[in-house]
């Protein structure tokens, strides 16, 4: 309660939460749900083409694809 947030902000980071959780998948700052996502670097590039058809490397520690579902 001694640090403000509003309840927008409280509402992104547990999207945010919940889609790391299934999915492993990070989000960027000023993410908003149905933005693209970072593939974690958890994931193989053999794993990400599997999970995550189409993702784009922007660097080879750097992944993005479409939100999942």
């Amino acid at each position: 309660m001694t640090v403000g947030r509003n309840f927008a902000e409280i509402l992104r980071v547990i999207d945010s939460i919940q889609l790391n959780a299934r999915h492993k998948v990070a989000t960027p700052a000023d993410w908003k749900p149905g933005e693209d996502v970072i593939i974690t670097g958890a994931v193989s590039d053999e794993e990400a083409a599997k999970a995550f058809p189409g993702y784009v490397t922007h660097k080879p520690y750097l992944r993005t694809t479409k939100q999942p579902v």
